[in-house]
């Protein structure tokens, strides 16, 4: 479902970070993240992979698992899901309904009048999906961190397993201009003796991680060192910690998927025996496993990619680079007000033609003609083509391929113009 009323109204108040607040309202809700275990993954980018591979390798094995990850493409209900379906439009509004109910209840009784302000609209989602997971009695909850970690309203969970997949510029008004700084905020999920699994992190933000690991007593589990994988999606091997595992096949498109799930798999195997997972379940997994609006492909012409930051547009580079240049290439672009579109184009350039500007019918997205005025020098040429509704079958009226990106909310609007669910 689209966003309900109360969450609409909640999207205007902004962000807040920080955890008192968020502590607070879910003990007042009887603490639901402490009722089944959880996993907890961040990163900067591939976060969202890990978690849907884990959770389908752990749905294979039987458990019924919590995921919760952001932004959604489509629906919001996407936030919320058991195993790979969302809550229902009718669940998810009562769960809404009262969760905004438990908040009236608790802000008038427990605030001073002044500090009365509603959850943030991130703070009141990661509630109601951490009161689903407890109602539904899950065996395993996969919670991944919205922005940063250290203040992020999921880091109130005590995990059983911590990952930071990647460390890359994102966000940087918020965690920082570097990825010194950004790491520092990303290690704020470890928990003193809980372990850590660590993706293939810079040197800079490696130093970092490390620091705070060995500071409260975490185990590492690091990419290349304890852990390793090899090959591409179609067939890789995976070793580590005494398992190794040949002829592994995943289902998601991309070299750097086979990194993603390395962690997931490391994640696994460091889960207790209470979570264990069986070589059957593992392939069954990583086959089934899925990402929308990451490399995926629409129709034969149109291929669409969340990438909004450098790291994530150097993955769609470098997967456009495989593909063969048989025809002319147009660049869908679209973003935010918070993102930096003239990274994502300069990286993408040497990979297309020419680049449409768009934006889709969200409150952050940027005008096509501011979008094409800050891609001024591109070595390709550059044109503001509308709003999306227009600029979609104009990029697509040649027969050219068309890769859209910039933006997960431009991935997903593309996708309800494409029909695709």
């Amino acid at each position: 479902m689209n966003d309900h009323p109360i969450l609409a109204g909640l999207s205007q108040a902004g962000m807040r970070m920080g955890l008192p607040r968020m502590r607070a309202f879910l003990a007042w809700l009887g603490n639901p993240h402490l009722a089944y275990p959880t996993i907890h993954i961040g990163g900067t980018n591939g976060k969202g992979s890990v978690c849907r591979i884990a959770g389908a390798v752990l749905e294979a094995q039987g458990y019924k698992v919590g995921i919760t990850t952001s932004p959604h493409l489509q629906e919001v209900n996407e936030r919320i899901r058991i195993g790979s379906t969302p809550i229902s439009d009718e669940a998810f509004a009562r769960l809404v309904e009262r969760i905004d109910d438990e908040r009236r209840a608790w802000a008038a009784k427990e605030l001073p009048p002044d500090e009365r302000y509603p959850l943030t609209y991130f703070e009141f989602l990661i509630a109601a999906a951490f009161l689903h997971f407890a109602e539904e009695r899950v065996d395993v909850g996969i919670i991944e961190v919205g922005m940063g970690g250290r203040l992020d309203a999921t880091s109130v969970v005590t995990p059983l397993v911590t990952a930071i997949v990647t460390v890359g510029l994102d966000h940087t008004e918020h965690l920082g201009p570097d990825h010194a700084s950004i790491a520092g905020e990303k290690a704020g999920i470890l928990k003193p003796g809980v372990p850590v699994v660590l993706g293939p992190l810079t040197h800079e933000a490696m130093a970092v991680v490390r620091s705070v690991a060995v500071e409260r007593g975490a185990p590492i589990s690091t990419f290349g060192e304890d852990f390793q994988a090899s090959g591409a999606p179609e067939n890789f091997d995976y070793r580590g910690d005494g398992h190794e595992r040949e002829g592994l096949r995943l289902s998601l498109s991309g070299d750097h998927q086979v990194v993603n799930a390395a962690v997931a798999l490391r994640i696994v195997d460091l889960l207790p025996p209470a979570l264990a997972v069986g070589e059957d379940a593992i392939r069954t997994g990583l086959a089934a496993a899925r990402n929308r609006g990451r490399l995926e492909w629409l129709a034969p012409d149109l291929l669409v990619d969340g990438a909004h930051n450098p790291d994530g547009a150097t993955v769609l580079a470098n997967y456009l680079a495989r593909l063969p240049r048989d025809r002319k290439r147009t660049l869908l672009l679209g973003g935010g007000t918070d993102k930096d579109v003239r990274s994502v184009a300069w990286t993408l350039a040497p990979q297309v033609d020419r680049v449409y500007t768009t934006a889709c019918d969200h409150p952050k997205a940027r005008s096509p003609g501011d979008v094409a005025a800050e891609l001024e020098g591109l070595p390709v040429p550059v044109s503001p083509a509308g709003p999306l509704a227009d600029a979609l079958p104009f990029a697509r009226a040649d027969g050219s391929l068309v890769i859209v990106a910039g933006s997960l909310y431009l991935v997903g609007a593309v996708r309800d113009l494409a029909g695709v669910k």
